[in-house]
C-alpha cells in the first residue's frame, strides 16, 4: 500500500495512492502509522498538496554506509554504523523548496537515501527479527551543508538546516518491499543523473541498522532511519559541485517513487 498525507481544504488527510488518484482512507486515521494495509477501506478521491508522508519523532541517520560512496570519499569502511541525527524541523515534502542563505552556506550537497519508517516500539531486537519493526519505506534527500558539517567535528548543524530533509512522496508499506537490499536509487540535478546505485551497496543493511540502533536507544513508531547515500555527491566530484538557486533536485528509489525539490537560495 502507498500511503500519503495531503493538505486539503478540509485539513490534513491520510490517503492511499492508487490508479484512481489519492483515495481517502476511511476512518480518518490521525497518522499513516494507524493504517492497517490489510484491512484499510478506501473512499472518494481527494485532492490536495502532497506533504511529507510522516512527521517523525526523531531522525536517525547513518554516515558512510555505501561501499561506492566510501571509495569516492577515500575513507575507511566503518567497523560499526556511524550514527548522527537530523532535526525533525528539517523535513519538507515533494514540491517544497530547499532553502538556504548563500551568504552563510555555499557548499550544499544532495544525498539520496532509503528512509525506513519504524512501526513499533523497538529495543534490543536481533537482526533476524528486525524487519518486523518496519512499517514501510520512503525516499529521503539528506541535504548537507558541507562546510558546516566538516567544520564542526560533528554533523548535526550541517545536516539539520530547515528544509534539508525532503521526504516522500509516499510510505510504501513493508509488505510491498520484502527485500530492501535490492532497490535501485539515484539523484538527478537539473535533469542530469548524478547518483545511481543500489541498496545492495550498503555496508550495514536495514535489519542490521535497526538491530544496532535498538541496542542503545528505543526506536519509536514514526521514527526514521536514513540509511546512507551512494556515490555521486557533488562534494567529491572534480570539479566540486554544489546546489545553486534555481536548481531542481529529483531523488528516486525503485518501487517507491521520486521527490522533486527546487532550490531557493537568492543572493542578498
Amino acid at each position: 500500500m502507498r500511503i500519503v498525507r495531503l493538505q486539503t481544504s478540509d485539513g490534513v488527510v491520510t490517503a492511499a495512492q492508487t490508479s484512481h488518484g489519492f483515495q481517502r482512507i476511511l476512518g480518518d486515521p490521525a497518522s499513516p502509522l494507524a493504517v492497517d494495509p490489510a484491512a484499510a477501506e478506501l473512499g472518494d478521491v481527494v485532492e490536495g498538496e502532497v506533504l511529507a508522508p510522516v512527521v517523525p519523532g526523531k531522525i536517525v541517520a547513518i554516515g558512510l554506509n555505501y561501499l561506492d560512496h566510501i571509495r569516492e570519499a577515500s575513507m575507511d569502511v566503518p567497523q560499526s554504523p556511524l550514527i548522527f541525527t537530523k532535526f525533525p524541523s528539517s523535513v519538507i515534502g515533494t514540491g517544497s523548496a530547499i532553502r538556504f542563505d548563500p551568504s552563510e552556506i555555499r557548499r550544499v550537497d544532495w544525498e539520496v537515501e532509503l528512509a525506513v519508517v519504524i512501526g513499533r516500539s523497538t529495543r534490543s531486537v536481533p537482526a533476524a527479527a528486525a524487519l518486523e519493526s518496519v512499517f514501510g519505506y520512503t525516499v529521503a534527500n539528506d541535504v548537507s551543508a558541507r562546510e558546516a558539517q566538516f567544520a564542526d567535528g560533528q554533523w548535526v548543524r550541517g545536516k539539520s538546516l530547515d528544509t534539508f530533509c525532503p521526504l516522500g512522496p509516499a510510505i510504501v508499506t513493508a509488505d510491498e518491499i520484502p527485500d530492501p537490499q535490492r532497490l535501485a536509487l539515484g539523484t538527478r540535478v537539473n535533469g542530469e543523473s548524478v547518483q545511481e546505485s543500489s541498496t545492495k551497496e550498503m555496508v550495514f543493511g536495514v535489519a542490521d541498522l535497526i538491530s544496532y540502533c535498538s541496542r542503545f536507544f528505543t526506536l519509536e513508531p514514526g521514527d526514521l532511519i536514513l540509511t546512507g547515500t551512494p556515490w555521486g555527491c557533488g562534494e567529491f566530484m572534480t570539479p566540486q559541485r554544489s546546489l545553486r538557486d534555481g536548481d531542481v533536485v529529483e531523488t528516486w528509489i525503485e518501487g517507491i517513487g521520486e521527490i522533486v525539490n527546487p532550490v531557493l537560495a537568492p543572493a542578498a
